[in-house]
């Protein structure tokens, strides 16, 4: 018996979940989440949409956790009386615990079957929500799984990462985006001048750098750049071209910048697409506040044109950055802290 599609944990990344299509493993990953029903038949926006500027790949290794289990069958209805006739009632009951052991057997069966072949397949049958497919059909996901603050809904929570994001008028939490990591997107939708889809006008992502021995934020950032822009505006997940690709760019800015009181360092970008007004990538690098002091990786992406979100922005959205619980420490472009590796 083979393992149905699903969430499981990453064999090469224990800390993260990853999607199991049925046959292998497939390039999606996600953080830990508590198990969820399967998404209704349906469920999601238009076919076509993929939200650009597309963002694809990055920092990080394949990453998940397994999560959900089999969902065992029920014991059958409760057994009526029999009106003084308790053969008869010992006979209904005898059934009946025979169907409820029956039934136990063959869940055991298919718990015990994910755990054969060839040790690549998941160990144990999942209950999956529905994955999200690296075609224009996007479905809710995202590795560091951001929400807004209960308390605050002008905030984003990356618990991941352990930060904190302001919120600019204009943005919210990402709804139906497939690429991963998303903390925030601009509202609304447009079709996508090159190759078709939906896209965006805006995207923050946010992870943690995982893949590198490197720890410099700036090694790290000047790194990261082109990949960021190839991403957001040269080809999409499924090999499209939603802007006709990249032509040209420009360094506009860069330097060291504080973030949540950690010293980091930023490059910016403007890019000229064939089809559309081009747009600026931002490559962000600061050390985490949490756990290993990992370096966090911040990708803005903004459409260019009256209708992109307003280049400020990005210093308003990195000077806003706090760790989690602490809304008192400065940072933001200009707040030098010490010099940067």
């Amino acid at each position: 018996m083979t393992t149905p599609p699903g969430w499981y944990r990453d064999p090469s990344a224990l800390h993260r979940e990853r999607w199991w299509d049925g046959t292998t493993w497939t390039e999606h990953r996600r953080a830990p989440q508590a198990a969820a029903p399967p998404a209704p038949e349906g469920f999601g926006p238009p076919s076509g949409e993929h939200f650009g500027p597309p963002v694809a790949g990055g920092f990080g290794p394949p990453s998940g956790e397994g999560s959900g289990s089999p969902v065992a069958g029920g014991f059958g209805p409760p057994v009526a009386s029999t009106g003084g006739r308790p053969g008869r009632a010992r006979a209904v009951a005898a059934v009946v615990a025979g169907a409820a052991l029956v039934a136990a057997v063959v869940a055991g069966a298919v718990v015990l079957g994910g755990d054969e072949g060839d040790g690549t397949e998941p160990a144990a049958v999942a209950t999956a929500s529905t994955p999200p497919a690296p075609s224009p059909e996007p479905t809710a996901s995202g590795t560091s799984t951001p929400s807004a603050s209960p308390g605050n809904p002008a905030v984003i929570v990356d618990e991941l990462n352990g930060i904190t994001f302001p919120v600019p008028d204009g943005w919210a939490t990402p709804e139906y985006v497939s690429q991963p990591d998303v903390v925030m997107t601009t509202d609304g939708t447009y079709d996508c001048p090159g190759d078709g889809g939906v896209c965006r006008h805006g995207l923050v992502i946010s992870r943690t750098v995982t893949d590198t021995a490197e720890t410099s934020p700036k090694a790290l950032a000047e790194a990261d750049i082109a990949d960021a822009a190839d991403d957001a505006y040269d080809r999409d997940l499924v090999g499209r071209r939603p802007f006709g690709g990249i032509e040209s760019h420009q360094v506009v800015a860069s330097g060291q910048v504080a973030v949540a009181g950690r010293a980091g360092y930023y490059v910016r970008w403007r890019v000229t697409t064939a089809e559309g007004p081009g747009g600026y990538v931002q490559s962000l690098v600061f050390p985490s506040t949490v756990g290993t002091e990992a370096p966090v990786a911040v990708r803005y992406v903004f459409d260019a044109g009256e209708d992109g979100p307003p280049l400020a922005d990005m210093d308003r959205i990195t000077k806003g950055i706090r760790p989690i619980g602490d809304a008192d420490t400065g940072g933001g472009v200009g707040s030098g802290i010490g010099p940067t590796r």
